[in-house]
C-alpha cells in the first residue's frame, strides 16, 4: 500500500535536552531494572481489546516455530500459546525479573521455552531452533544499533522465515513518553524498509497501525509531558477498540506505529 511520506529524514527524532542522572537499579529477579518500563507493561496488560487487535493485525505472518524478541511479562506471548498451528515458542529477554515472571506464567508448556538474548548477539541454540518466525513488538526503537540488530535476526531465521516487527512510528510524536521508556528513536516506513533491506531481508509488507493513538500519544507526550500512560485514558482507550479497528478500511493512513514484515529469500 501507498504511505505518507513524512518530513525530516535527517534526524531520527527532535533534540531534547538531557534528562537529569539518575541511580541506575542493578538488575535481579526480584524487581526491574526499568520501572518506568515494566509500570507501562503492567498497565497494558489490562487493555486486552488492543492487545487482541494488535495480534490479530501481525498473525497471517506468523509462522510455527516462533522466537519472541523482548517478551516482557507476556502480554503478547500469551496469544502464541493456543494458537492453531504453532508448535514451538521460545520467549526471551534481557531482565531477569521478566525472565522470571515469563518462566511462572507459561510453567508447564513443554513446547515453550524461556531464554535471555541480548541483541546483537545471538546464541547457537536459537540457530538450532530452525525458527520459521521472530516476532518484535516495540523493542527494535530501543537498540542503538537497529542494523546490527536486524543482521543478527536475520541469521536465526531459516530460508524463507519472517521477521514480524511493530515500532514506534511519527518522529514528531516523539516527547517525554519515549524518553521515559528508552526510546532511542522512532520510524517512518522509507527508513524501516531501509535497514531491514540492508540486513538482507525482503520486505514484503509495511502499514501503519493504530491511527487513533496518534492523539493521545501527542497530548500525553508533547503537551502534558507524561511519563506513563494514563491509565484512565488507557481503559477508554481500550473500550472503543471495536471502533478503531475501522481504520483497516481507509485508503491510506498514519498510525501511533509502524508494521513491517521483513522475509528471508529462500
Amino acid at each position: 500500500m501507498s504511505l505518507p511520506a513524512e518530513a525530516d529524514p535527517e534526524h531520527d527524532f527532535p533534540p531534547a535536552a538531557a534528562p537529569p542522572r539518575v541511580p541506575v537499579p542493578v538488575p535481579d529477579a526480584d524487581s526491574p531494572a526499568d520501572p518506568v518500563g515494566a509500570a507501562t507493561l503492567e498497565r497494558m496488560a489490562v487493555a486486552p481489546r488492543y492487545n487482541r487487535w494488535m495480534f490479530e493485525r501481525l498473525r497471517p505472518w506468523v509462522g510455527r516455530r516462533v522466537l519472541e524478541i523482548g517478551a516482557g511479562i507476556g502480554n503478547m506471548s500469551a496469544f502464541l500459546m493456543d494458537q492453531a498451528g504453532i508448535d514451538r515458542v521460545v520467549l526471551t529477554d534481557t531482565e531477569p525479573f521478566y525472565l522470571r515472571r515469563l518462566r511462572e506464567r507459561f510453567a508447564g508448556r513443554p513446547h515453550v521455552s524461556v531464554a535471555e538474548l541480548r541483541l546483537p548477539a545471538v546464541d547457537p541454540r536459537h540457530v538450532a531452533e530452525r525458527l520459521d518466525t521472530i516476532v518484535c513488538l516495540n523493542v527494535l526503537e530501543h537498540i542503538d544499533d537497529d542494523r546490527a540488530s536486524l543482521s543478527a535476526l536475520r541469521t536465526l531465521l531459516r530460508p524463507g522465515g519472517r521477521v514480524v516487527l511493530l515500532v514506534p512510528a511519527l518522529r514528531a510524536l516523539y516527547g517525554t513518553l519515549d524518553r521515559a521508556l528508552g526510546h532511542v528513536r522512532r520510524y517512518v516506513p522509507d527508513e524501516l524498509s531501509g535497514k531491514l533491506r540492508t540486513a538482507g531481508f525482503g520486505v514484503i509488507h509495511v502499514e501503519y497501525f493504530n491511527l487513533a493513538g496518534v492523539p493521545g500519544w501527542w497530548l500525553a507526550g508533547r503537551v502534558l509531558r507524561r511519563r506513563l500512560i494514563p491509565t484512565g485514558a488507557l481503559r477508554w482507550y481500550d473500550a472503543l477498540v471495536p471502533l478503531f479497528r475501522l481504520e483497516r478500511f481507509l485508503p491510506w493512513r498514519i498510525g501511533q506505529s509502524l508494521i513491517a514484515i521483513g522475509e528471508v529469500p529462500a
